[in-house]
């Protein structure tokens, strides 16, 4: 297993502002904290991803995700255990504080529990949620390596030591009230 960097310094790199790329379940994941309105927009510049199509928030236990979600009914939360943790993005009720960046055009914002242990760690030493999208262009395969991730974003995204999972593709995307799959 890949030891954490200094949790300092990420933390103090994400308050300014700053961009981050981890290894996730299939692909490097570019990331950033969700509160920085500006890292949020310097992910889309980098990705060239239209604001209206939304981004994905990955965490470690689902507390990290409250402050960004609408109260949700109780039978709901007792089902999480059957999609988390995993490979799984669930579409849950934004709260209407939520920043418009992270939800794009949509009322509902995309949330995982990985169980790809160097991030559950990583978000665990953070004490937080982040961002994550492919690390890619739009339109462009997502980046495997740590140094492919280097050589496409340069210095001004932190590269973070790791090693990918084992799932071949993205998340699955799906809406747990009507069962709907958006993305498999």
């Amino acid at each position: 297993m890949t030891p954490l960097p200094d949790i300092r310094r990420v933390r103090a790199w994400l308050k300014r502002g700053g961009v981050i790329a981890y290894a996730t379940e299939s692909c490097f994941g570019l990331g950033c904290d969700p509160r920085n309105a500006r890292a949020v927009r310097r992910i889309l510049a980098l990705k060239r991803r239209p604001r209206a199509k939304g981004l994905i928030l990955i965490g470690s236990e689902f507390a990290q995700f409250k402050r960004f979600l609408a109260p949700l009914p109780a039978s709901l939360v007792a089902r999480f255990p059957q999609w988390w943790p995993g490979p799984n993005t669930l579409l849950l009720p934004a709260a209407r504080h939520c920043p418009r960046l992270l939800c794009g055009r949509h009322e509902r914002l995309a949330v995982r529990l990985t169980a790809h242990c160097e991030t559950a760690r990583l978000c665990q030493a953070l004490g937080m949620a982040l961002v994550s999208t492919s690390a890619n262009r739009a339109g462009r395969r997502s980046l495997k390596t740590a140094a492919a991730c280097r050589q496409a974003f340069g210095p001004g995204v932190w590269v973070l030591p790791g090693r990918i999972g084992r799932r071949r593709g993205p998340s699955t995307i799906l809406d747990p009230f009507s069962g709907t799959v958006f993305r498999v």
